[in-house]
């Protein structure tokens, strides 16, 4: 159900960006930026600031991800769930594209339906000693309820615009909306559900572990450092809880001809 394929979710984000994919070959991807994503993930502000005023054109920078670790060690950007790269991206699409509305490009004659499908990317953030973070693209047809995961690596496939082509028509969901959200959340509460969390025991046992060492020190202190034993105390608990939580990053209305 997560997104494992973490190249094929950065190709898809290049190419709705309108930027060129230069190879995408064995987890390396190599990406040519347009002006827009350049000022949008460069942070080059007085460069582009320098060429406006200078009445020049720029020059968009290219970037080389790898996202093979058999391939780390090759000239490019180590990208990976977590990277500060990866969570830029995602803070991009949060900010810039949180809600979408498309329509599959039909080339027909003849009336054609579009049905609704509500698509979702979120990511699930995994906090205690260690962290670790999920993506996921859900899709629901609104119609039926029929669900499918990798939703983005299927509409990867599928020529869309803003706008419905002619001779086609939409059919109206008949799950409303907050239905839907819920029956997404809850399938990702049963797939949590379903995991081990090794992680959150490890981390229990590690606070613990913490707790009493402090105590320890504090034994003799107990009435003139309370305060300070407390307050560290709590730093522990925040710093080694488990915690799980969910943040939608972007999704949309997709009409789309019967999968």
């Amino acid at each position: 159900m997560a997104i494992n394929d973490l190249n094929a979710f950065l190709a898809s984000y290049f190419q709705a960006h309108h930027c060129e994919v230069l190879e995408n070959t064995n987890g390396v991807l190599q990406i040519q930026l347009t002006e827009k994503m350049d000022r949008a993930l460069m942070n080059r502000p007085f460069y582009w600031h320098y060429i406006k005023k200078m009445g020049r054109e720029g020059e968009p920078k290219q970037l080389s991800f790898i996202t093979n670790p058999n391939k780390r060690e090759e000239n490019g950007e180590w990208i990976h769930f977590g990277s500060p790269r990866l969570q830029q991206i995602l803070r991009h699409l949060k900010q810039h594209e949180r809600y979408t509305k498309l329509f599959q490009r039909v080339d027909t004659h003849v009336n054609t339906p579009l049905y609704p499908w509500l698509v979702i990317n979120l990511k699930v953030s995994y906090k205690g000693k260690q962290k670790k973070e999920e993506m996921f693209s859900l899709g629901l047809q609104m119609v039926t309820g029929e669900m499918r995961s990798e939703m983005m690596e299927t509409l990867k496939t599928i020529p869309l615009q803003q706008t419905i082509s002619d001779y086609c028509y939409t059919i109206s969901p008949i799950i409303r909306l907050s239905s839907g959200f819920r029956r997404m959340e809850a399938v990702i509460d049963n797939y949590i559900k379903n995991q081990t969390h090794d992680w959150a025991d490890a981390s229990l046992a590690a606070m613990k572990e913490d707790i009493l060492t402090l105590e320890h020190f504090y034994v003799d202190q107990m009435d003139t450092e309370k305060e300070t034993m407390q307050r560290e105390m709590a730093e522990i608990e925040e710093r080694y809880r488990p915690v799980i939580t969910y943040e939608v990053i972007n999704g949309g209305m997709f009409y789309l001809t019967r999968l």
